[in-house]
């Protein structure tokens, strides 16, 4: 439905307000460059516990897993020793020198593993410590199994009780004491890793709330910068109306005067002039050239008068005051009928009640530009004018099946553009007598222009 909202409220003019385009770049400046610098920060903390994971948790994982390596081995150092010292035994100390071998191996190799993934935290004199002790033990070990290959097996024994198995002991303390730091620093990682966990979730409840609480704060400024836009296009188009009813008002105001002036001042004169002619031609001799001339003068003079009666009805129907709308269009639609060359087929229906002049004028010329879209813009030279009173309201119908409504506003190949000047003027006359205008396509295709207005502004309106 064509309808123009109207709504009363003073609002600023538009000059006088600041575009909200700059504070809304502005905001998104902001937004952006947080949710830039947020992501950098959360970035950085995952890369930071990402290493935390990788070089400490990972690195001190497989570090114990060599230092249990290292401690297997020395208890089973300790307990070869024990064999070799036990008398039942019934092989000779030389016979143990393959297993400790395999051994001293396997502790170097786990030891170099070891040393590889060592906690940074350790110091070098850590380092230095379990190696140089390890050393010792093998270089007492050496000594130990070159006395039983000299055949000094008590000897080698004492060397054992003596010296190996208190540096057997020694060794595996100090791995033992690195497992326990070890498991101190993956607590103290785990820890760490809890504590980036918190400021990160931290960190994230709190962006989520200034997010929130930016777009709260930008919503309720496009909301507020939208209130105002929408009062000032209210008022915009109010004023708008108003100037267009004023210059309708104006118009059919110049237009009445125009009309009255053409019937009564030139109608008149002519009308004069038409009886003095027609006095004039009965004086003057029947078939002499005086009477013919002064006959095609008067001749000349009725046509004059009859088109001046035509242009007078045109800008501004008497008949509208003098005998009503329904008497007034029964009138004009054959008349346009015949001038326009179109075939219109008129329908009146409903129990007719009285028409004030302001309504019948309004109706009235939304009919004629109603009939000449169709006669310029339809294609089609047949037309329905469809009058129909009801208990509440009036409604005329001007139908044509021809290329039917066009929203491109080019006004070319259809018979009417949303944004034509004619359909702007019936929508404000129609305002102007509370009533409403619609477009509409018929089942046949065409237009269907259909002016609706209510009973009580039909009967008893006042012009603006």
């Amino acid at each position: 439905m064509l309808k123009t909202a109207t709504q009363r409220g003073g609002s600023r003019g538009a000059g006088e307000q600041r575009s909200p385009t700059r504070a809304l770049l502005f905001g998104l400046i902001i937004t952006l460059a947080a949710v830039v610098a947020y992501s950098v920060y959360i970035t950085v903390q995952i890369s930071g516990l990402r290493k935390l994971q990788s070089e400490m948790v990972d690195r001190n994982r497989r570090d114990s897993l060599e230092l249990l390596r290292l401690q297997n081995d020395l208890n089973s150092v300790a307990l070869a020793m024990r064999d070799m010292l036990d008398s039942s035994e019934p092989y000779p100390m030389t016979a143990w020198s393959a297993q400790f071998a395999r051994l001293r191996g396997d502790i170097d190799a786990a030891l170099t593993i070891e040393e590889q993934n060592a906690s940074a935290q350790r110091t070098e004199e850590q380092r230095d410590y379990l190696r140089h002790q390890l050393t010792q033990f093998w270089d007492a070990m050496d000594r130990m199994f070159a006395l039983a290959n000299k055949g000094k097996e008590a000897e080698a024994k004492e060397q054992i009780r003596l010296s190996l198995q208190a540096r057997q002991a020694a060794l595996s303390t100090a791995v033992s004491r690195l497992l326990v730091e070890n498991n101190e620093g993956e607590q103290h990682a785990a820890a760490q890793i809890g504590e980036i966990y918190t400021r990160v979730q931290r960190q994230v409840y709190l962006f989520f709330a200034a997010t929130l609480v930016a777009i709260v704060l930008t919503s309720l400024y496009l909301i507020r910068t939208n209130r105002e836009i929408f009062a000032r296009l209210a008022a915009l188009s109010e004023q708008r109306s108003e100037l267009a009813q004023k210059l309708i008002s104006t118009q059919e105001s110049t237009l009445r005067h125009v009309s009255r002036e053409l019937h009564d001042e030139f109608g008149q004169v002519l009308t004069a002039i038409g009886s003095l002619l027609g006095r004039l031609g009965k004086q003057a001799p029947e078939g002499s050239p005086l009477h013919a001339d002064l006959q095609e003068v008067q001749e000349i003079a009725q046509s004059t008068l009859n088109n001046i009666r035509g242009l007078s009805q045109a800008l501004h129907p008497v008949l509208l005051e003098e005998q009503g709308l329904e008497s007034t269009l029964d009138w004009y639609i054959p008349s346009a009928s015949h001038q326009m060359g179109l075939s219109l087929h008129y329908e009146k229906s409903g129990a007719a009640f009285p028409v004030e002049t302001v309504a019948g004028v309004q109706i009235y010329r939304v009919l004629q530009e109603a009939l000449n879209n169709v006669s310029r813009h339809s294609g089609e030279r047949e037309a329905w004018v469809r009058l129909k009173f009801s208990r509440g309201e009036l409604s005329l119908d001007v139908e044509d099946h021809g290329k039917g409504v066009s929203n491109n506003g080019s006004g070319q190949g259809a018979q009417h553009s949303s944004q034509g000047i004619g359909l702007v003027g019936m929508r404000e006359r129609a305002e102007l007598i509370g009533g409403t205008l619609e477009l509409l396509q018929p089942n046949e295709g065409g237009t269907l222009v259909r002016l609706t207005v209510p009973r009580e502004r039909a009967e008893a309106v006042h012009g603006g």
